[in-house]
């Protein structure tokens, strides 16, 4: 049986979890292909020194070894935050089928918060979005992630 968006967000949480583990900004992203989650991944710039390290395109990077190809027709990335225009564009540069996040980024957010890129017309593939998915949850991670580092406290991090 596939699983759903909330189990599929229950799992980038887990990866947004082992972010904030590794000191890295605690999002998670899976990709589901053919009703099976074929990539996980979390934040890594820190750990990388690489300024595309995110989970998206960790995740992205994946699932298009994992294929065996760039296109990832069919698929669905599932991201506890949602992406930035980096990644919305790479999502629409693979061919994703369907994006689904968790807390919206008014900072940031290129899937219909501050941009639209997922769904422009103007653009040779849109990308289905649903948004708000554990958008709670996921946005208390990312807030007392930030507040845990503001306060110096970041040691205490579960």
């Amino acid at each position: 049986m596939q699983p759903d968006d909330e189990q599929l967000m229950l799992l980038a949480l887990e990866e947004a979890k082992a972010a904030m583990e590794d000191g890295e900004v605690p999002i998670g992203a899976v990709v589901l292909f053919g009703g099976d989650v074929i990539a996980r991944s979390h934040n890594a710039r820190e750990r990388l020194r690489n300024p595309v390290a995110h989970a998206e395109i960790l995740a992205l990077e994946m699932a298009a070894h994992h294929l065996g190809g760039w296109r990832l027709g069919g698929s669905t990335l599932v991201v506890t935050l949602e992406p930035c225009a980096m990644c919305a564009g790479a999502l629409v540069s693979a061919r994703v089928d369907r994006v689904v996040f968790g807390a919206v980024d008014p900072k940031a957010g290129a899937c219909g918060t501050l941009y639209n890129l997922c769904s422009d017309p103007r653009l040779n593939h849109e990308v289905a979005v649903t948004p708000g998915v554990l958008g709670g949850a996921c946005g208390e991670l990312l807030r007392s992630f930030f507040a845990r580092r503001r306060t110096g406290t970041e040691d205490e991090i579960a």
